[in-house]
């Protein structure tokens, strides 16, 4: 059997998302569209308003006479487990005794309609002795309140000795705050009780395995009398990989209870209430450089605060000293990582899973040290780089495949306002382009693992290039020189992120396909669409397989009846895991295929060509459609299951060394943006971006990718402010108070372009993940901004993110004295 599907049409053309149509039209289904089955339930928890205390009394009389009230619960009547962690077994459903965090669910109650029971919550009389709550990282020091029984430390080389021989040292310290997901549709899930007492459930989540686990252990049964569907998201972010346990759990107890279906969605301030967020982080450093600009050793420490359970933290946390190196080649490196234990929300997955709180601290470092030796920042970035990697499948050069929004003619405007002179272009020592590893060194991170497909050194000069960097940071430079009032900034950061779940053992998948007589064929795998494009994607590998157009292929909702034990829909690894399960799938059935026709007509499996819509069998042609009648008439079966597990890693992350990713995808971007230095506003003016996603399995879908990623990462650094007051609650709960980006934010000038080639590793066509690694392109605007202030005057903005208007106007202050 000739594999000519290896090469159809159908793997690496931008088609559109599977559901763009239902999107637009309004028509898509989510949990909260289903309608409502006769006699379904509505449901609300009843919150905690202290942040931390011991719960003296619960007087609930008034909740069960509210109208349309059917059920109240309290921990005490739950028929099963009372948590809802996905992993240490802290996390109850409703507070048993004490509270942890203002906003933590005390009760559930069950009403005719989803206002009955948000109504019926308020009339609790609920009395709680408060006690003094955990915050800050400094209160959690000083109380020792932390997760694990000390800091985790990673290391290479001998830190002390670098420093002490470093010809510059530079030392800080960084504020990265958290982000809320702000997914568009909020929490929601359905719970419908089964006649032999088992449940199905439809929840939005990004894990639907992890719902049938948490859903049984509630409920008291196996994992067979549980059934998860998930058809979409409406985002997810990593908001969804742990935190729809809850909803998911409190419609299965009540549908159990009552025998009648159970909804449950929170309302928005509600779930930005109660749901975690990205963790925020300080990051501690100490560099050393040589006088030629190449970084010696660094000493990291992070202290991250991770709300009042575990939750997903610990390998969060890992995964910020996994990417504390970024794109660089540290000869000697300690990172040192405190995972605190506060009285806010429950810090969780979150796009990136820690990587960009890592990469951000790196960033910083050479950010800093760049100011310090007076280099181009860029140039700096450069000499540091891992070794450019030699080989591999097929030569990198750009593809033709960009987005662009020209610039809004109020632009024309703000180029020519504003007057006085800040400082002149910045210094260079002579270039020493290009990373290398030092005599006697290894390519090696500071975990040990090889880096074998390093691209940043050819993508970077291509994106300078073609951006024309060096050119617009010399006129930026001049413009700054001239005028007072405005001041403009660029900066250009890399990515280099390593793709792979870091608990080893959910680097796996599993598909199932079918193939019916009339050709039309049927595909299920256990990741979910949130909106990245997944299902497209793993469509067009199944039609790629079988030679056929994607439009024969039906994308069938994930459902833990199909398809058991399943990962996650996270680590960027969607399309890589669920693609070559589906592949494998595909090709069982394609060989039995082959064999049947080959014996029909005469000869060998080899000259079975699957290609064009048709199917070949040496002189004989037939549509697909016909050949698979063919084989259904010869009794032959048309179903198979397929499945796929990431091979060659392997990690110990108590020792914190081993290789932890498959493989690396990399990023670069250049950003422009302009500050107003009487208020601090600003505005991202242009951005560049040069994206590796190796040979892409739908390029439409990828820049769509990209350019959410970039944006989403800018708003974690510019706009996007947690605030809780001192008593712990949360006031930045709704979109009047949190601002995300919109469309205004988005630069006007926006260039996006794919790095052409392959992975260098077997992947799904030799493509590369994409969902995450975009997002840390944000952090140009970060450093945009930085160098905008840096134009006020000589001292180092030292700036903090998120970099709201507010605190770029105090750092201009502070390099202005």
């Amino acid at each position: 059997m000739k594999d000519e599907a290896a090469v159809t049409g159908a793997v690496g053309r931008g088609l559109a998302h599977d559901s763009a149509r239902l999107h637009v039209t309004g028509a898509a289904r989510y949990v909260d569209d289903v309608p409502m089955p006769a006699g379904c339930l509505s449901l609300a928890f009843g919150l905690s308003e202290v942040a931390r205390g011991r719960i003296l009394a619960m007087d609930l009389e008034a909740v069960r006479a509210a109208p349309g009230v059917v059920a109240v619960m309290v921990a005490a009547d739950l028929p099963g487990a009372n948590d809802v962690s996905p992993s240490a077994h802290d996390e109850p459903l409703l507070a048993e005794g004490e509270v942890f965090y203002a906003g933590q669910p005390l009760f559930l109650v069950a009403a005719e309609s989803h206002l009955a029971a948000r109504a019926a919550v308020r009339r609790a009389l609920v009395k709680i002795e408060a006690m003094e709550p955990i915050l800050t990282v400094e209160q959690a020091l000083a109380a020792e309140s932390r997760f694990e029984d000390g800091p985790r430390v990673y290391s290479k080389g001998d830190v002390e000795a670098a420093l002490e021989e470093a010809a510059h040292v530079i030392e800080g310290r960084v504020e990265i705050g958290g982000q809320e997901h702000f997914y568009l549709e909020g929490q929601a899930a359905l719970a419908l009780p089964q006649e032999d007492g088992g449940v199905v459930v439809q929840s939005s989540t990004q894990h639907p395995t992890e719902i049938q686990h948490k859903v049984a252990e509630a409920l008291g049964l196996a994992m067979h009398d549980v059934r998860v569907e998930v058809r979409r998201m409406g985002g997810g972010f990593g908001g969804k990989e742990s935190q729809g346990n809850a909803l998911a759990v409190a419609c299965a107890v009540i549908a159990a209870r009552t025998g009648r279906p159970a909804k449950m969605r929170y309302d928005r301030d509600d779930d930005m209430i109660v749901t975690g967020k990205r963790h925020d982080i300080r990051v501690e450093y100490r560099a050393g450089f040589d006088a030629r600009g190449r970084i010696l050793g660094v000493d990291f420490t992070h202290y991250m605060r991770c709300g009042w359970a575990q939750d997903l933290s610990l390998p969060v946390a890992d995964r910020a000293m996994l990417h504390a190196d970024n794109a660089y080649l540290l000869p000697a490196t300690r990172i040192t990582s405190h995972r605190l234990k506060t009285h806010t929300q429950s810090a969780t997955a979150f796009r990136g899973f820690g990587g960009p709180q890592g990469m951000a601290g790196i960033e910083r470092v050479m950010d800093h040290a760049a100011h310090v030796l007076g280099v181009d920042p860029a140039e700096l970035r450069q000499r540091n780089y891992y070794a450019e990697s030699a080989g591999g499948p097929a030569p990198r050069t750009p593809r033709s495949i960009s987005g662009q929004m020209k610039r809004d003619p109020r632009d024309v405007e703000i180029a020519v306002s504003g007057d006085a002179a800040s400082r002149g272009a910045v210094g260079a020592v002579p270039s020493e382009r290009g990373g290398g590893v030092p005599s006697g060194g290894e390519n090696t991170t500071p975990y040990g693992m090889k880096v074998k497909d390093f691209e940043l050194g050819a993508m970077t000069e291509r994106l300078l290039e073609t951006s024309d960097y060096a050119a617009r940071r010399a006129e930026i430079a001049r413009w700054n020189a001239a005028n007072r009032v405005l001041k403009r900034g660029i900066a250009f950061s890399p990515v280099k992120f390593g793709i792979s779940f870091t608990l080893t053992h959910l680097n796996q998948a599993g598909a199932l396909v079918h193939v019916y007589q009339d050709g039309t064929i049927a595909m299920n795998h256990g990741g979910t669409e949130m909106g990245q494009g997944l299902f497209q994607k793993v469509a067009q590998v199944a039609a790629a397989r079988f030679g056929v157009e994607p439009e024969v292929v039906r994308i069938t909702a994930t459902d833990t009846g199909k398809v058991p034990n399943t990962s996650a829909t996270a680590a960027s690894s969607g399309s890589d895991l669920n693609g070559m399960a589906v592949k494998a799938a595909c090709d069982t059935i394609r060989e039995r295929m082959a064999e049947c026709l080959a014996g029909l007509f005469k000869a060998r499996p080899s000259e079975v060509v699957f290609a064009d819509g048709l199917v070949r069998v040496g002189a004989e042609e037939m549509s697909f459609a016909s050949a698979a009648k063919l084989v259904y008439e010869n009794r032959v079966s048309l179903s198979a299951t397929g499945f796929y597990k990431t091979p060659e890693i392997r990690w110990d992350r108590i020792k914190g060394q081993g290789r932890p990713f498959f493989y690396f995808a990399h990023g670069c971007a250049v950003s422009e943006v302009v500050i107003d230095t009487l208020t601090g506003e600003n505005r991202i003016l242009r951005a560049d971006i040069l994206h590796d996603c190796g040979a892409s399995l739908n390029p439409a879908l990828d820049i769509g990718q990209i350019e959410g990623g970039f944006v989403q990462g800018a708003g974690w650094l510019t706009t996007e402010e947690l605030v809780w007051d001192g008593e712990g609650r949360l006031r930045t709960h709704a979109p009047a108070t949190y601002k995300i980006p919109c469309a205004s934010d988005a630069p006007d000038v926006f260039n996006v372009a794919l790095w052409d080639g392959e992975n260098r590793e077997e992947t799904i066509y030799r493509s590369k993940a994409v969902g995450e690694p975009p997002f840390m392109l944000g952090i140009s605007v970060w450093l945009a901004l930085s160098d905008a202030v840096a134009a006020c005057g000589p001292g180092y903005p030292a700036l903090d993110a998120p970099a709201t208007a507010e605190r770029v106007l105090a750092a201009v202050r502070r390099v202005q004295a």
